[in-house]
């Protein structure tokens, strides 16, 4: 077993469901072993300069990158930071928080893969990549409801930012071990969020479970769980492509499966009691269970179980 925190990033734009994700994986491993950082917190400037200056937060000179380097290498060792605070409602910069690491370490944020010396801190390293319309639909509801934003004013940062989001938000999609990409299915582009498809690009950077075994041709999950080659950046690349419509059962099916390849990921699996995997919070705050999303924090957990128990 690894003796030290086994680090793990979930970078992409603002509003792709980063912390969504982050949450989920937490409660299915225990809070208590979790310690979530937001690299987001590490801003150079507060948002009175950022509007003075003309500079947006997605912009690597507005964040200090050589702190964030300098703190994954000491959580990753196991060390204490000393991490700062940015607070989304005013604006501003909170009081730093004393952060000691625990088994797990979950890094999210905008610009986490930025520099070489954050990407080798990574054991696994985990890109959100939903199409536009989605992340624009996801990013109004959001800052309108929880940050006091009006949607003309989210749209105008939107088209401001869009810039710095293809130079440096949406290239660091390459240095992913696995592309998250959910999405409304062509047919029904009005669907829910539990309702949302997802493909799963896995790199051959880790060594994902060997699904074709899990998965194999027409077998009854095929109709909702595929494994398929496609070409994500040029390269080819297995993709593990989960339907929306997939049924409880099929998706129980898979983890059994899953499960059963992988025996410390067992007690992790929702077969074993576990309700906690693919919860979301529906638009009037009820909870509901996405079974995409499900199997995509159990590809995820399987690979930070991986690394704290290499063989």
């Amino acid at each position: 077993m690894s003796d030290r925190p086994i680090v793990v990033g979930i970078v992409g734009d603002s509003a792709a469901g980063k912390t969504t994700l982050t949450r989920g994986i937490a409660q299915v491993l225990g809070e208590e072993h979790v310690t979530t950082i937001c690299t987001d917190d590490y801003h150079r400037y507060d948002r009175t300069q950022r509007a003075e200056m003309g500079i947006s937060a997605l912009h690597p000179d507005c964040n200090y990158l050589d702190i964030i380097q300098q703190h994954l290498a000491l959580l990753r060792t196991g060390q204490p930071i000393l991490k700062p605070i940015y607070n989304h409602t005013t604006g501003g910069f909170d009081a730093p928080e004393y952060i000691k690491p625990s088994k797990f370490v979950i890094v999210e944020g905008l610009l986490g893969y930025s520099t070489r010396g954050m990407r080798d801190s990574y054991d696994v390293k985990v890109y959100l990549a939903p199409p536009e319309s989605l992340r624009t639909a996801w990013k109004v509801k959001r800052d309108t409801r929880k940050r006091g934003y009006t949607e003309a004013e989210v749209l105008e940062q939107m088209r401001k930012r869009e810039h710095d989001s293809e130079a440096y938000i949406r290239p660091q999609r390459q240095w992913a071990d696995m592309v998250a990409t959910f999405y409304p299915s062509a047919d029904n582009a009005q669907q829910t969020d539990l309702m949302l498809n997802v493909n799963l690009v896995l790199r051959p950077t880790l060594p994902h479970p060997e699904l074709s075994k899990i998965l194999p041709p027409g077998s009854d999950l095929s109709s909702a769980v595929r494994l398929e080659l496609q070409r994500d950046m040029g390269k080819p690349v297995d993709v593990l492509a989960i339907d929306g419509h997939a049924t409880a059962e099929q998706v129980r099916e898979m983890e059994r499966m899953l499960c059963s390849e992988v025996p410390y990921l067992g007690k992790f699996c929702s077969l074993e009691g576990n309700g906690e995997i693919g919860k979301v919070v529906g638009t009037t705050g009820e909870t509901l269970q996405s079974y995409p999303l499900a199997i995509t924090q159990l590809l995820i957990t399987y690979h930070m179980l991986k690394a704290l128990h290499p063989d």
